[in-house]
């Protein structure tokens, strides 16, 4: 008898532990949103550009291309670029008070400006918006079914952090652009996450909550998606909340 009974247990081991190998894990919540502003008639920007691609990778990382329009006079229209990312970067600056538009400029969690290719200075500032914490503050999940995305933000307590937007952002996983004049002429330069526009979805008041919209609305213009959850001060962009990626990003 005892023997059938370790014998049971073995087998009852075996079968839990092979149900944990075969479920999915749980993608952990970012750690940071990096957004690049960038642009192919600039030629300081192309370290950035191959740094981005890096931070692309990681999984604890949401890395954005944000390509600008201000260089375009000097001989190469940017090809991705867009009046609406040259305004973010601007709303940016006025919220911060600094009024610095640069390329390549980084923005860590909607808050600190840094030089786009200096890995140091990012990954402080990185340190620096998380004050001590290991992730973001509020985590923001994304599945889909059927043709439909849904979102799912988490409930928090912090009455500061009790009113935010949540934006989906349609992204180009990559993009390789032959440059053909300007300062990178005769340059190849690949982007990642490159941002095809904003959709705003609904805004969130630090309760649990759920939203929804058509793969394809998400998807619109680029082949995967970014979601953020994002603060808003004088209706400028402000801190970054949560964020999460699609699938393939």
């Amino acid at each position: 008898m005892a023997r059938i009974m370790a014998l049971r247990l073995k087998l009852l081991l075996a079968a839990t532990g092979l149900a944990a190998f075969l479920q999915p894990a749980l993608a952990e919540p970012p750690r940071a949103v990096v957004e690049l502003f960038t642009s192919q008639g600039c030629s300081n920007c192309p370290p950035a550009d191959a740094l981005l691609v890096e931070y692309a990778r990681r999984p604890d990382i949401v890395a954005l291309s944000f390509p600008v329009t201000y260089w375009d006079y000097l001989g190469w229209k940017d090809t991705l670029a867009h009046a609406d990312f040259t305004a973010r970067q601007k709303d940016y600056a006025h919220a911060r008070s600094d009024r610095q538009v640069f390329t390549p400029q980084m923005i860590v969690n909607g808050k600190k400006s840094c030089i786009g290719s200096d890995r140091a200075q990012i990954e402080n500032a990185i340190q620096m918006t998380l004050k001590g914490h290991m992730r973001l503050p509020v985590d923001v999940t994304v599945s889909e079914q059927n043709g439909m995305v849904t979102i799912s933000v988490a409930e928090v307590a912090e009455p500061a952090r009790r009113e935010a937007l949540v934006w989906v952002l349609p992204v180009l996983r990559s993009q390789t652009v032959p440059i053909e004049r300007g300062e990178n002429k005769g340059r190849t330069v690949t982007y990642a996450n490159v941002v095809r526009g904003f959709k705003r979805v609904g805004e969130w008041r630090g309760g649990a909550a759920r939203f929804e919209l058509p793969a394809a609305t998400a998807r619109s213009g680029g082949d995967g998606y970014i979601v953020l959850l994002q603060a808003a001060q004088d209706d400028r962009p402000s801190v970054i909340l949560g964020a999460a990626k699609s699938a393939g990003l």
